[in-house]
């Protein structure tokens, strides 16, 4: 018997010391924390932020342009054929145009037929200057004689030699007169002669710049049209710069207004793999009506001849930046009303509805022009969820420092 209740006593024992420890277990979290509800939160915290836009450009040439005649003849002599490089002023075909020669010689016969026709107006006016000097000198002598001895010479006399000494200057200035119109026509007809000897110059085709032969349209023989006076006229060659290529992107609408001339590129050649950078050299400065795109384009060098005008290529360009901007993950913004707002967990441990002005945005953060301060906490996950004045148990997640290592986004 008195081993049984000294049993029931020991008992008694430990449960009196185990007590306080059991209920100490129970007295870590007061029963209103533990009902609160969790809160994702991000830090407020400044990043710099940049965009990036992914398209596909294609090569083109750096010039490009179907060599027509400009005179019509037949082809004598073709000299290249497509694929050979050539040079600015290299001669690529002659044309054979007979009548273009017989009009060259003709031209050149006026040129000298005007020039000898010169020579004879010049003897006229030199004969009608001698006549003039001795009839006006003999009216002077009369003139003189009849001064000296009153009634020596008859009026009629004297008349007579001054009606022949003012025919004779005025036969010096029509000779004069002929002179000039013999010089104007030597012009006119020198002017013929340049015209129809340029004609002829352009029965030698020749390259306008460096380049490469990318089609042949004619071949020996063949009978071509000029080119300024047949719309429909055959070209002869067609002659592409390809040492330096375009590389045109469509910019699609929404970000046009970002795109500047500088901005840098990385290039990635889908056909042959390489990777090359750029930047934007020119821009069309509209959008293409059709396409509703803004035409860009890059400059690259292609001295190795390892790039061709037609080939595609997957660009990068970084088209909008912003320099150490207060930020906030994306998806703490709310924008399912007009004004977007955050939810701020505040000092408190209550949520804080809170109207922000926005500015770039990257898939991962978002820049906030105004309503927050940096070290902030704002909800990041589950806005609905939560009302404003609200407390919640807030949890930081590592979102912030991964955005922040994420502020290089791609649209």
């Amino acid at each position: 018997m008195s081993l049984y209740l000294s049993g029931r006593w020991l008992r008694f024992a430990i449960l009196l010391a185990s007590g306080p420890a059991l209920a100490g277990c129970h007295a870590t979290k007061s029963p209103s924390e533990i009902s609160l509800p969790a809160a994702a939160v991000s830090r407020v915290g400044y990043a710099s932020l940049s965009n990036h836009l992914e398209v596909a450009g294609e090569f083109l040439p750096f010039q490009e342009v179907e060599i027509h005649a400009k005179v019509a003849g037949y082809i004598r002599k073709i000299y290249v054929d497509i694929g050979d490089h050539v040079h600015t002023g290299q001669l690529l075909a002659v044309l054979d145009v007979p009548e273009m020669t017989a009009q060259v010689e003709g031209a050149q016969a006026g040129v000298q037929r005007s020039q000898e026709e010169i020579l004879r107006a010049h003897s006229a006016v030199a004969r009608a200057e001698a006549d003039h000097a001795a009839l006006h000198a003999a009216a002077q002598r009369l003139q003189q004689a009849s001064a000296t001895r009153p009634g020596l010479i008859a009026q009629q006399e004297l008349d007579d030699a001054q009606a022949k000494d003012m025919s004779s200057g005025a036969q010096v200035e029509v000779a004069k007169s002929e002179l000039s119109a013999m010089e104007q026509a030597l012009g006119a007809a020198q002017a013929e002669h340049r015209q129809y000897a340029s004609l002829a110059d352009y029965s030698h085709i020749t390259s306008p710049f460096d380049g490469i032969v990318t089609w042949r349209y004619a071949d020996t023989g063949a009978l071509l049209q000029a080119g300024t006076s047949n719309a429909g006229s055959m070209p002869v060659l067609k002659v592409a710069q390809v040492n330096v290529l375009r590389l045109r992107l469509p910019v699609p609408e929404a970000l046009a207004q970002y795109v500047r001339i500088g901005d840098e590129a990385k290039i990635h050649v889908q056909a042959n793999g390489q990777e090359l950078t750029g930047k934007v050299v020119r821009t069309t400065g509209e959008l293409d009506l059709s396409t509703r795109s803004l035409q860009v384009e890059i400059d690259v060098p292609n001295g190795d001849g390892k790039l061709a005008p037609g080939m595609y290529a997957d660009v990068t360009l970084d088209i909008e930046r912003s320099a150490d901007g207060l930020t906030v993950p994306i998806e703490a913004v709310d924008r399912s009303s007009t004004s977007p707002f955050v939810l701020v967990v505040d000092d408190k441990k209550r949520i804080e509805k809170r109207a922000v002005k926005l500015g770039m945005e990257t898939p991962n953060l978002i820049e906030v022009v105004e309503g927050l301060h940096e070290g902030e906490r704002v909800v990041v996950a589950n806005l609905t969820s939560f009302h404003p004045g609200e407390a919640v148990d807030a949890r930081e997640t590592a979102g912030r420092s991964i955005a922040t290592n994420a502020s290089n986004g791609e649209r």
